[in-house]
């Protein structure tokens, strides 16, 4: 993924506040002190709070990749089969299949609701009633938006939309509450295909990597919740690490599926999804990318608008291909200079399209957490996404009513319109008339409305029209620089708004347009080419060039996006003409911001923890080989030991929130406590839940091993009755039966747990950290005692530069005390 805090800022002070992103204060309450991350100083160019926001920021815990390796681990490993992978398989295929059954069903959803709200306005676009038909596609709009955002607002346990940034941070290792219940799946796609439907500026990509996450989670571990099911089969995938590869697997096939891309979902979620990766990962996302695709082209071969059209089975390519383009062009070694010049131009319109949208999104955090009461606060948020469609609405219906008709030709052979210009947009006051020449062909003189075609249809439609080769001169100067506009804006101001939207397809549009203007410029000084060496000055292709240097400049992505446009066009004549444009336009974005989705994780406090650190100090950056993790350890750790007092474990979990403790044990009588391994904090609440295996204290080490508990019961993503824990660990700490009572850890406790010592690298402390995926990193000295820990937090950009910057100043008594312990 594009470095989140690397990249040379020049943002203003306004766009380095962390705001909340939620509406119902932290997900998980484990998180200690994120303040300490957020009270940063502006001229580091880092992030500030204000002191009343920071009591309102998210605080996340943190995930172990690996499972606990414990004597109960190995036990149950025991009794799990090894090495066979059918099963793995076989859920990759119904993942892959599923996502590809969703993908086309958004598809037709959305094909149908645009047809009905068009089909409710013919008769006034014939008769050239131009308010009635602004009125009656408000109305249908208007009702469609309300149901979107009330789905996500009323219905997502979360209270807002999203998916992209959060499953980002997920696989990094960020626990995000309500992120795959199934009551956010069906509220993400109710939203999306209403909103998409809706005419609103907007795409439904993003959500479809949501959708497809949350199905390749909940196939994966078939179990919920809500729903109150656990299903006794696939038991063994019900680990963090397994999870996050079904889940990398589900969002890749949502690519697939909504571009028809295997390949590029594949390496989108290998490029910018996806913390960890392997080659054995890499093959099933494979299938199951190829599942999700195979699937939804067989159901599109004959199914439209759910309605049997044949063919089943018969891949055409006009319809599997969604911006396919006829006419390959040869190219000439000119055409790379105007493909360098969109790349400059895509770089710098995707770094301002960045900066607004996180600029309107901080605007829009600010105005609705000033609002006191929830329900109004809700409220306005969805009378906000009513007002951008009023005027998304008012552009795309009365805008067109100033262009004038422009003349096309078009052929009719064999009763088939080789046309790609749709009714809704020859409608507009434009007329056409057909005629029959002596060679039996079929000729129509149709004139339609450019600004019709760029903006009624959604912009799917639009970007296929702009791609379109040989078509040089159907769109003006003016149309184009109008839809610009409006595009970008409008497009820009609905992301991040309250509904379920993607902004891939505004972005392809946003860059199509201006790349056919670049094209037209062209067309203007050396005129229209019908030589072979001159054919390569065509709109269409620096429309797709456009489109591609647009993405990569909101996006970064580089080698997932060049795959992605030539599967979605079939251009592959112009392939290095994108490689060299996205490759610009990503150097030249990352001059000013990091991209949209780490932007977004920045302003929504989601700890991620880039490949590489990257700290600076009096504007240079730290070789952090020259520190060690004793310079950001947390000092003050609290232990437990192999045999712990109840009443004494009752009240250290119910005075902290920690989550997770070192645990240690003489190895004899005369020798200092030593590491044995840590426990986690939702595993010490299990055990207490289970009084049976409490035992009175003994003169000898030894205890029973008749009552241990399974891996199952102890491993949980979260407390099932938080009330009863807490009625318990009262009773435990006030009861007088339980000072004698014990509990032994050494079953228990993870003897696998990483530690290093305090001299050890920063530089590789951090690689160590975020390679293995870890939650804490016990610090060591030569002894093998504990001196502190390390938790993700730590190793966060801003906290490691304020501890090294301690480290290198000049140092006071107080200078980095800091009592604080294992946290997360």
């Amino acid at each position: 993924m594009s470095s989140l805090f690397s990249h040379r800022t020049h943002m203003g002070n306004a766009e380095e506040e962390m705001l909340m992103a939620e509406d119902h204060g932290p997900d998980l309450v484990n998180s200690q002190d994120l303040r300490r991350q957020c009270s940063i100083n502006r001229s580091s160019s880092a992030v500030h709070c204000e002191e009343q926001e920071r009591e309102h920021l998210i605080a996340h815990e943190s995930l172990d990749y690996l499972p606990s390796h414990s004597k109960v681990y190995k036990k149950w490993l025991q009794e799990k089969t090894y090495r066979k992978e059918w099963d793995r398989w076989l859920l990759m295929g119904l993942i892959g299949t599923a996502v590809g059954m969703l993908g086309f069903l958004v598809h037709q959803i959305i094909d149908s609701l645009i047809k009905l709200k068009w089909d409710l306005v013919e008769k006034y676009l014939q008769d050239g009633n131009i308010h009635m038909t602004w009125l009656c596609v408000l109305a249908s709009g208007l009702a469609m938006v309300v149901l979107s955002s009330g789905s996500v607002l009323f219905f997502c346990p979360t209270g807002s939309p999203s998916g992209l940034p959060e499953i980002i941070g997920y696989l990094n290792g960020t626990s995000i509450q309500h992120l795959f219940n199934i009551k956010t799946f069906l509220g993400t796609f109710v939203s999306c295909v209403l909103a998409v439907a809706s005419g609103l500026f907007c795409g439904p990509e993003g959500p479809m990597i949501h959708l497809g996450a949350l199905l390749g989670c909940g196939l994966s571990q078939l179990q919920s919740d809500t729903l109150g099911v656990h299903l006794p089969i696939f038991t063994r995938f019900r680990n963090s690490a397994d999870k996050r590869s079904f889940i990398t697997a589900g969002a890749g096939a949502g690519i697939a599926s909504v571009f028809r891309a295997p390949i590029g979902g594949l390496l989108f979620t290998f490029e910018e999804v996806s913390s960890f990766w392997d080659i054995r990962l890499a093959w099933q996302t494979f299938f199951c990318c190829l599942m999700a695709t195979f699937t939804t082209d067989l159901l599109s071969s004959s199914l439209y608008g759910f309605v049997y059209r044949g063919h089943f089975g018969f891949f055409e390519a006009e319809k599997r291909i969604i911006f396919w383009v006829k006419n390959l062009l040869d190219l000439n070694v000119l055409a790379f200079i105007p493909a360098i010049l969109l790349g400059m131009l895509g770089g710098l319109l995707g770094a301002l399209f960045v900066s607004l949208n996180i600029k309107i999104n901080k605007l829009r955090m600010q105005f609705f957490n000033s609002i006191p009461k929830l329900s109004l606060r809700k409220a306005s948020k969805l009378l906000e996404t009513v007002l951008i469609l009023v005027c998304t609405t008012t552009v795309t219906v009365y805008l067109p009513y100033f262009f004038p008709c422009t003349p096309v030709t078009s052929v009719r052979n064999n009763s088939e319109i080789i046309n790609q210009f749709k009714r809704e947009i020859s409608e507009y006051s434009c007329s056409s008339s057909t005629w029959i020449h002596p060679d039996g062909i079929s000729y129509s003189n149709q004139t339609f409305n450019q600004a019709a075609a760029l903006l009624v249809e959604n912009g799917k439609q639009g970007i296929t029209y702009l791609f379109k080769r040989g078509t040089h001169e159907e769109f003006g100067y003016t149309s184009l620089c109008t839809a610009l506009a409006f595009y970008f804006i409008l497009s820009c101001w609905t992301a991040g708004s309250a509904v379920a939207s993607g902004v891939v397809i505004p972005m392809l549009y946003t860059g199509a347009l201006y790349g056919r203007i670049i094209g037209l410029i062209l067309v203007s000084i050396f005129g229209v080419q019908t030589n072979g060496y001159g054919a390569w000055i065509d709109p269409g292709l620096f429309a797709a060039i456009g489109a591609a240097s647009f993405f990569s400049g909101v996006s970064r992505l580089t080698i997932s996006l060049t795959v992605i446009m030539v599967e979605i066009t079939n251009d592959v004549q112009s392939l290095l003409l994108i490689m060299l444009a996205v490759m610009v336009a990503k150097m030249v974005g990352d001059l000013f911001n990091a991209s949209l989705y780490s932007s977004l994780l920045k302003l929504k406090c989601i700890p991620y923890l880039d490949v590489e650190p990257f700290v600076h100090h009096r504007r240079k950056w730290l070789n952090l080989e020259l520190f060690s993790a004793r310079d950001v350890m947390e000092p003050g750790v609290r232990v437990l030991h192999l045999k712990e007092n109840i009443a004494s474990l009752a009240r250290l979990l119910a005075s902290t929130s920690h989550g997770g403790f070192p645990v240690v044990c003489r190895p004899k009588p005369e020798h200092p406590e030593v590491l044995q391994g840590t426990i986690k904090r939702f595993e010490l609440c299990m055990l207490l839940e289970n009084e049976h295996i409490f035992e009175p204290e003994t003169n000898d080490e030894s205890f029973s091993s008749s009552h241990l508990l399974s891996y199952e019961k102890i491993t949980v993503e979260k407390l099932p009755n938080p009330s009863r824990l807490t009625t318990l660990l009262n009773r435990y700490t006030t009861d007088p039966r339980y000072q004698q009572l014990f509990i032994n850890l050494e079953p228990y406790i993870n003897k696998s747990a990483m530690s290093v010592q305090a001299h050890f690298s920063l530089q590789r402390t951090y690689i160590i950290f975020r390679t293995l995926g870890l939650r804490h990193l016990t610090v060591v000295d030569p002894q093998n005692q504990v001196v502190g820990v390390i938790t993700r937090k730590d190793l966060m950009p801003f906290p490691l530069q304020e501890r090294l910057r301690l480290q290198l100043a000049p140092q006071s008594p107080d200078a980095g005390k800091n009592n604080q312990s294992f946290s997360t």
